[in-house]
């Protein structure tokens, strides 16, 4: 296991303060060792919640131009702003479609491929033992 110092730090803390963050992120590091995650506990927190947003379809892109005041004082460039951001926000569920339909895809290639090495498996199953000699 590779121990950043600040990983140590905070496992030691957790343990003082409250023992249950201490043993959490002694199983995480035992988890990222064993499943060979390259990524810290950040890394891996955004590419759940993006997983997740994805998956309730939710677009980040839409949350975060919430966040965007409303009018900038200049009607033009509001509608302007607001087209632009619709058409993002378009292009981004067409690739959120698009990498579906490629996951999907892939999944049938597999389970195709299953198919195949099992149909090989119980054809060479059903043959006869042939004698040696």
């Amino acid at each position: 296991m590779n121990w950043k110092p600040i990983e140590v730090v905070a496992m030691i803390l957790g343990f003082i303060w409250f023992f249950p963050i201490g043993l959490a992120i002694l199983f995480w590091k035992i988890w990222q060792s064993k499943s060979r995650y390259q990524g810290d506990f950040g890394q891996f927190a955004q590419e759940k919640w993006g997983e997740f947003e994805q998956r309730a379809g939710l677009s980040g892109m839409a949350r975060g131009f919430a966040e965007w005041p409303k009018s900038s004082g200049n009607a033009a460039f509001d509608d302007w702003r607001k087209a632009e951001l619709e058409r993002l926000a378009e292009e981004r569920r067409k690739i959120f479609e698009a990498e579906k339909a490629f996951e999907d895809y892939l999944d049938g290639l597999r389970r195709a491929k299953d198919r195949e090495d099992f149909e090989k498996f119980m054809a060479n199953r059903a043959k006869p033992d042939q004698p040696q000699g």
